[in-house]
């Protein structure tokens, strides 16, 4: 049996909004799994859904760097200790830096980008630098992943949300490239920044996520005795309702447009007059969003502790 600690009760409350006697008891159900706790809180509907794929928990910046002809893009997140030291300019050059490289690297992951030569230096390997950077700055970094997109015809559109807490890159597949589908390009990756969708359409959806969505929302109505006493048939209806307003939420073709003047307009409808307009066989067919930290446990600081420690020396 896990040692079920007052962290991980204080991370699961944050993470679901339920009550601290629910979040233990949930997690000493779960045998301490978070993810089973998450899912055991919804099921006796003392959790609201989860829409954010983590919390923003490190600090650092996540840069986008796209080639000259603007069909190839490269994503790339790189971590610091501080906020203060992800605001410094010599951190993020040195991240447009990285995001050049990563830009033309044949790396297909993480470990073989840090032992490739640095392109400004061939001296040295990309986690040298990294090193060398370390010892300047005076904090520790790291270069945490990277993804790159690429259009045959069209083009890709950048987008980095406050000063790079946010990246998002969309491929829009195109016969005509000009302004308007470079702007509609950039006005989905603002949604996509804003709404966070985790799929490009329904299509893209894996039946394993409808089967636990079903089985969670099954556990729900159960779990209340008005709704547990209605026909199965009835019952059917209301999860595949549920589920379908779901997926419009967390698929980017069916979510309403932001700026859409009538409150209704979907993605997928805007994209389609955008592309009429500009006389263009034109559609978004895949986006990358990442987001600094996410999925990250940031280290709590007790300030007060470490200047009383530094005093008693």
């Amino acid at each position: 049996m896990a040692t079920i600690t007052a962290a991980m009760v204080k991370d699961l409350r944050e993470m679901t909004g339920a009550g601290m006697m629910d979040c233990k008891k949930a997690l000493t159900a779960t045998d301490g799994d978070m993810d089973k706790a998450v899912d055991f809180l919804r099921e006796k509907g003392l959790a609201a859904l989860e829409k954010k794929a983590g919390r923003i928990a490190a600090e650092g910046i996540v840069t986008n760097a796209v080639s000259e002809d603007g069909k190839k893009a490269v994503t790339v997140e790189v971590n610091s200790e501080t906020d203060f030291v992800a605001k410094n300019e010599v951190f993020r050059s040195y991240c447009a830096e990285v995001a050049a490289q990563a830009l033309t690297t044949g790396a297909a992951d993480i470990d073989a980008f840090l032992a490739e030569k640095w392109a400004l230096d061939p001296t040295m390997t990309v986690q040298e630098k990294l090193s060398s950077m370390i010892a300047k700055i005076g904090e520790n970094m790291h270069i945490r992943r990277f993804q790159k997109i690429e259009v045959e015809n069209g083009c890709i559109a950048s987008y980095i949300h406050a000063g790079g807490k946010i990246g998002v890159l969309v491929k829009v597949e195109s016969d005509v490239v000009n302004d308007e589908i470079k702007e509609m390009g950039k006005n989905i990756a603002m949604q996509i920044a804003a709404l966070k969708p985790q799929f490009c359409s329904n299509k893209e959806v894996p039946a394993e996520f409808i089967e636990k969505e079903t089985e969670i929302l099954k556990a729900q109505i159960e779990n209340d005795p008005k709704e547990a006493a209605k026909p199965e048939q009835v019952k059917m209806g209301m999860i595949k309702g549920r589920i379908n307003k779901e997926l419009k939420e967390i698929c980017l073709m069916d979510q309403v447009y932001v700026k859409a003047e009538d409150g209704k307009q979907s993605v997928s409808s805007y994209i389609a007059e955008t592309a009429k307009k500009a006389g263009a066989n034109a559609c978004v067919t895949a986006f990358i969003r990442f987001e600094t930290g996410e999925g990250l446990q940031k280290k709590e600081e007790d300030f007060a502790a470490e200047v009383a420690k530094q005093m008693g020396k």
